[in-house]
């Protein structure tokens, strides 16, 4: 079916969001089209706002809307406590397991020669300059297992080696491959539990 060129193109966007598909873009774009004129007005004006205002959080790189986000703000967290992530959308799902109570840093990447991506492309000097501040920190590094999870883990000990870090990972009950958002509170919770040190 053909729709009108302006319609096409607002199917088109919403396929750009992952995991929609043309399906699902389609009854995006047709549900999109039936809303009130005062809701796509607050709809636009929610985009524009959180495409300008969102940024990275100054000390551990999670998305906020302030220079430092909530979780750094908060005074009852453990500061030497820092879990690593590879993305801010994983911290999500440690704050709904509300076991946790440390920090976040979040890398915003892995290293991977494939990709050419390397220490220098993520965001681990900041990591670094926070290790500096703390005393006796310890490191969660909550990476993914894959081939570039390893190689940032590995990086990562190499360059805290002579540091007084306490560096953990978390334990293997992870099925290899596992995207960490996808992972249910209960396996996350004993993950944490189940930590497995492997600085020296």
């Amino acid at each position: 079916m053909h729709y009108p060129q302006i319609l096409e193109n607002l199917i088109s966007y919403y396929q750009k969001l992952p995991g929609v598909g043309e399906k699902s873009a389609e009854r995006f774009a047709l549900a999109t089209i039936e809303l009130k004129d005062e809701e796509v007005e607050d709809f636009s004006k929610t985009l524009k706002d959180a495409k300008k205002n969102l940024h990275r959080c100054s000390i551990c790189g999670n998305i906020t809307d302030e220079e430092i986000c909530r979780i750094c703000q908060d005074s009852t967290r453990d500061k030497n406590l820092i879990c690593v992530l590879e993305e801010y959308k994983n911290i999500a799902s440690f704050e709904k397991s509300q076991k946790f109570t440390g920090t976040y840093h979040v890398l915003n990447g892995l290293i991977s020669p494939v990709d050419n991506r390397g220490p220098e492309d993520i965001n681990l000097s900041s990591l670094i300059n926070r290790i500096n501040n703390l005393q006796n920190p310890e490191l969660i590094l909550a990476l993914k297992p894959t081939i570039e999870g390893e190689a940032t883990i590995l990086y990562i000990q190499k360059i805290l080696e002579n540091k007084n870090v306490t560096i953990s990972r978390l334990s293997y009950g992870i099925p290899m491959g596992a995207e960490i958002d996808y992972l249910d509170n209960i396996t996350l919770e004993k993950a944490l539990e189940d930590r497995k040190r492997i600085s020296e």
